[in-house]
């Protein structure tokens, strides 16, 4: 997720110095079975100040964020590129949740919000026992409709405050109508991509400043157990095909199978990728959000999320 909304060269190349020695080398798409053979990168804009946290709807469509400059954009699945919302919170990470709201992680005042597609908006998160978050970055909503969030602390030149109240950087979990959320998981670095199975038996989180990613078993009253490390590697976003290849996004798009094995990694001609997305009508078109540029990939697999 976007990090610092000052210095997009600085936010670059410290996630570049972070990820170049543990990350994969790139590869030829060719050599990818999950791309669709003879596919390429097609690139669908170069206008965006730092592109992030894509989310697709029910019909398909995918909304991003643009935060340095405040907007969601939309790409629909007749491949028309719009502007969706001004005056977003300075939206982050984004989830459509089952009654087709935008669900946004918008850190101008660390809240949670819900953006109908009327684009009326309803705060759902304001603070955490009185504290105000470190600033939500990435989320995933589960079955029931809790909403999983990470929370890092990156200073923004928009904020007042110049730390945070927090004692720490956690994973959150807010069950389904509570104005309360709960630490589930206190431990990681930095955590910031965040994705889980639709299933709702497994999450995954990744701690960008550890550059590890990790696996945990949910359990029936939202809470976390059985965290493991999955990968030694972090990220920015995550997704999920529906046989669970997990794509970690950062240098390039790497992904690994269920078992953490390494597919193969999609380059990317960008210095850093945000976030990725799978959409379209059939679920099979990869969106990667790369800095100030957007692109499709068409793969042979579907996207769970």
């Amino acid at each position: 997720m976007y990090h610092k909304a000052g210095s997009i060269l600085t936010v670059i190349l410290l996630h570049a110095a972070i990820a170049f020695c543990q990350q994969p080398a790139v590869q030829s798409l060719d050599s990818i079975k999950l791309v669709k053979p003879g596919a390429a990168l097609v690139k669908l804009s170069q206008q965006f100040a730092f592109a992030e946290g894509p989310a697709v709807d029910k019909a398909g469509n995918i909304y991003f964020t643009d935060q340095p400059n405040d907007k969601i954009w939309k790409y629909d699945v007749d491949g028309s590129l719009s502007v969706f919302m001004d005056k977003t919170g300075r939206a982050n990470g984004l989830y459509v949740d089952k009654k087709g709201r935008i669900i946004a992680c918008s850190d101008e005042h660390n809240e949670l919000w819900a953006i109908t597609p009327k684009k009326k908006v309803t705060v759902l998160l304001t603070d955490v026992e009185g504290k105000k978050l470190n600033g939500p970055n990435d989320l995933w909503i589960d079955k029931k409709g809790g909403i999983y969030f990470t929370d890092p602390y990156y200073q923004r030149d928009y904020w007042q405050r110049k730390k945070p109240e927090m004692k720490g950087q956690y994973v959150y979990y807010l069950p389904k109508g509570k104005k309360q959320a709960v630490i589930v998981d206190s431990l990681l670095v930095k955590p910031n991509g965040i994705v889980g199975k639709a299933d709702g038996s497994t999450l995954y989180v990744a701690d960008i400043a550890d550059n590890k990613t990790y696996q945990y078993q949910i359990n029936a009253d939202g809470s976390l157990s059985n965290r493991r490390l999955f990968v030694a590697q972090g990220s920015d976003g995550i997704t999920i095909d529906t046989e669970g290849n997990l794509y970690l996004s950062g240098r390039g798009v790497t992904i690994y199978n269920t078992a953490g094995t390494h597919l193969g990694n999609i380059p990317v001609p960008s210095n850093w990728v945000g976030n990725i997305c799978f959409g379209g009508r059939d679920r099979t078109t990869l969106l990667i959000t790369a800095s100030e540029s957007v692109y499709t990939l068409e793969m042979v697999v579907k996207g769970e999320e």
